[in-house]
């Protein structure tokens, strides 16, 4: 089953790839043929994109790596900015399409979220785009690509836009709800754990693509003490286990000075009932949001993962993790892996935080659905601290079901075991994420860790 569910999968992506002028650029994002399959999912996305360019790059297939990557980058200033508004040139597009026409030469039409439902701008593609140019360089030994002077200009675009002096005195990063993987509203606004993870994963790279010269040393300055105090406030005040949900409930308010211990005056009445009973003696996690006042309980998966694979959490907080899921198995992988986020926003929550969503109710799509697309982060997280028989478990669950069920977006359920209501099938992030799981198990290598330094990830 599982070698023909990998062969299965391997012929949907190669049936999704995208040509530009004759070179392989992309993928799209399903091969949906019904006819409620999302428009938009005809495009390339830049985030999605990423595993499928992983399992090209492991199969000594960089060439449509590269060729995306430069797409990319060459597009990041194209498309129509809102009237009175010069778009940032760090910014890239959550999606590009090619469009064709009779007699034509091919055209790029990116998607800087002017086009998007609910006119979502992405703020996570440039950071996916740095992280993959990273392992692109450490596949190929292409350096002489990452040294050209456009690229290098990118790059640094890219940092002066996410480490620029703002309002904000943390080290983390503001962004809108809705402005990543989970792109409605779900009252993810200001700091979510996703985005940090990506931020810390865009620095380690970018201290290693930047040219060591006199133009760049500044900046690699900055970019390292931004990245040391990222590290050290998200493995600080984002974790939640026993100890920290003691500390939390004997917090004072309003404390002033810089002897507080309650630095973001969060009040202990705000800790949801279902914390107590849910989290386990030995397990802990990064909670999904941390503001004034504010700290979101929920579990969101990737930003977790994203957060063992890059090093942003310590060893000892890495195998916490992997307790919390040992533990609520059912919950968090359940019939097919993986649950997004736990639990999800229900009643009065539901109705004020996501506007009465009819794609977002409780136990689907990103309001507590489950992605096969998350497969490839939990393998490669478990891979790298020893827990192997985890991500075992996870694949031979998704290997059943995904070809079954035609490769489908995500899933519904408190298990995950009804293919979701409106979900696109012959998903290709779906596909490529079991492939690259695969590749995973069979090297016994982590993706996107080369970037770290020695010490990132200890105690």
């Amino acid at each position: 089953m599982t070698d023909s569910a990998v062969e299965s999968a391997y012929a949907l992506l190669e049936r999704a790839v995208v040509h530009y002028r004759g070179q392989p650029v992309g993928t799209v994002a399903a091969l949906d043929q019904k006819d409620l399959a999302a428009e938009n999912y005809l495009d390339c996305f830049v985030r999605d994109f990423v595993p499928a360019a992983l399992v090209y790059l492991n199969d000594g297939k960089a060439d449509i790596v590269r060729n995306f990557l430069d797409v990319v980058h060459d597009i990041r200033g194209a498309g129509p900015p809102l009237p009175g508004y010069e778009r940032h040139p760090g910014v890239m597009p959550a999606s590009f399409r090619v469009m064709r026409a009779d007699g034509e030469e091919d055209r790029l039409v990116p998607d800087f979220g002017e086009l998007a439902i609910g006119r979502v701008a992405p703020v996570d593609s440039m950071k996916w785009w740095v992280i993959l140019l990273g392992a692109y360089v450490r596949a190929t030994g292409d350096t002489e690509f990452a040294q050209r002077e456009s690229i290098q200009c990118t790059i640094e675009q890219i940092l002066h836009l996410c480490v620029r002096d703002t309002f904000e005195v943390f080290p983390t990063l503001l962004v809108p709800d809705g402005s990543f993987m989970i792109d409605r509203r779900l009252g993810v606004y200001g700091h979510p754990l996703e985005i940090q993870a990506l931020f810390y994963g865009t620095l380690c790279a970018a201290e290693q693509l930047l040219a060591a010269d006199d133009r760049s040393k500044r900046l690699i300055e900055t970019v390292t003490k931004r990245k040391q105090a990222l590290e050290a406030y998200v493995r600080k005040y984002y974790w939640l286990d026993r100890a920290t949900l003691n500390a939390i409930r004997q917090f004072h308010t309003e404390e002033f000075g810089a002897d507080s211990q309650n630095i973001l005056n969060i009040y202990p009445e705000s800790i949801p009932d279902w914390v107590d009973d849910w989290l386990p003696e030995q397990g802990g996690y990064f909670v999904g949001n941390l503001g004034p006042g504010r700290m979101d309980f929920r579990f969101f998966s990737l930003g977790n993962l994203l957060a063992v694979l890059f090093g942003l959490a310590t060893d000892k907080q890495a195998q916490c993790l992997f307790d919390l899921y040992a533990e609520h198995w059912n919950e968090l992988i359940g019939e097919t892996p993986l649950k997004i986020c736990h639990p999800p926003l229900e009643g009065e929550h539901w109705r004020l935080l996501t506007g009465c969503d009819p794609k977002n109710p409780p136990w689907s799509y990103h309001n507590g659905g489950s992605w096969p697309a998350l497969l490839w982060a939990f393998t490669g997280a478990a891979v790298k601290i020893g827990r192997r028989e985890a991500a075992e478990r996870a694949f031979d669950l998704a290997a059943k079901r995904l070809v079954a069920d035609q490769w489908p977006e995500y899933y519904d359920g408190r298990r995950g075991g009804e293919v979701g209501q409106r979900a696109n099938l012959n998903q290709i992030w779906s596909a490529s994420a079991l492939i690259l799981s695969k590749q995973i198990l069979s090297t016994n290598q982590a993706p996107l860790t080369a970037m770290q330094n020695p010490n990132q990830g200890k105690p």
